[in-house]
């Protein structure tokens, strides 16, 4: 039959599919716009379905709040570029708000959350399609905030790190430079009763036999184990950093400063945790080549 090239237009705008991959649709579905758009989602559900050996260690973390809630979020993909792309950044926004506007708590429960007649785990399947790359819903987590308290949120390099503090107090500028604070010091606890015993007594046992080692006296190991463990302390947890704002000051002695307290850390840097494949162009090339 004859396919109209303004029909062919209307399904790429609708779809964001190629005008080929569009103008085939219609002639398998002699025209019928919708059996056309579902013939694309059904070969788009199959291209995507392709990508997933792929590695997605790019994308975008990001928070959402709504009164007393908060959601931050982490949607992966494989490139940088990917991760700028403005239909993406609309899907991870679309990811997030509907996340927040439920009460969901594993990624299965959310992956079914429907927005626009669609379920999330439709709408990443469709834009995966349309993009090109593997893109996914990695993790996420929802806050909730008693009155009393206040969110500092903090985003680094539009996205690549998420920082979320809750904090006990109302100075909104304390609770920012704690946001900033955890995404740049990259704490993994709030205080150091966090901390879970087995890590401690790990590093308790690597410092005993650090000390031995360097020939201290036994009767001093208790007393040195101590020093170290602060140290230890104030790398991964927040309120035991030296201040970043002022070198002078620890966390802890500058929210003492504010009446404030930090209730609960979120920190969500991209990628974090998953190991990167890395080839060369020449590689990629070849490998382009015999996929083709």
């Amino acid at each position: 039959m004859d396919i109209k090239a303004s029909d062919v237009k209307a399904l790429r705008d609708m779809t964001g599919a190629g005008m080929l991959d569009c103008k085939k649709a219609l002639s398998e579905s002699n025209g019928d716009m919708d059996k056309a758009v579902d013939y694309l989602r059904e070969k788009g559900i199959s291209k995507a379905a392709k990508k997933n050996d792929r590695i997605a260690a790019e994308g975008l973390a990001n928070i959402y709040i709504k009164g007393n809630k908060a959601t931050i979020i982490e949607v992966n993909a494989e490139t940088d570029f990917v991760a700028k792309n403005q239909e993406f950044i609309n899907m991870v926004d679309t990811i997030g708000n509907t996340i927040l506007n439920s009460e969901v708590n594993t990624l299965e429960e959310a992956l079914n959350l429907s927005t626009d007649n669609i379920t999330l785990n439709d709408l990443i399947v469709n834009t995966t399609a349309t993009i090109g790359e593997k893109l996914s819903l990695r993790r996420f987590e929802n806050i909730n905030k008693n009155d009393d308290e206040i969110f500092g949120t903090y985003l680094h390099m539009g996205g690549k790190i998420a920082s979320l503090i809750v904090l006990k107090g109302s100075e909104e500028t304390v609770a920012k430079d704690l946001a900033m604070q955890s995404a740049a010091m990259r704490p993994n606890y709030v205080t150091r009763e966090e901390v879970p015993a087995e890590k401690v007594e790990h590093e308790k046992s690597v410092l005993t036999e650090q000390a031995l080692t360097e020939g201290k006296k036994p009767e001093f190991i208790d007393k040195i184990i101590e020093g170290r463990l602060d140290k230890f302390y104030a790398e991964i947890c927040l309120i035991e950093q030296t201040f970043v704002k002022d070198g002078d000051l620890t966390v802890k002695t500058y929210l003492e400063q504010h009446n404030s307290d930090v209730t609960k850390m979120v920190r969500y840097e991209v990628g974090e945790g998953i190991e990167k494949k890395v080839e060369n162009f020449a590689d990629e090339v070849r490998s382009q080549i015999s996929n083709a």
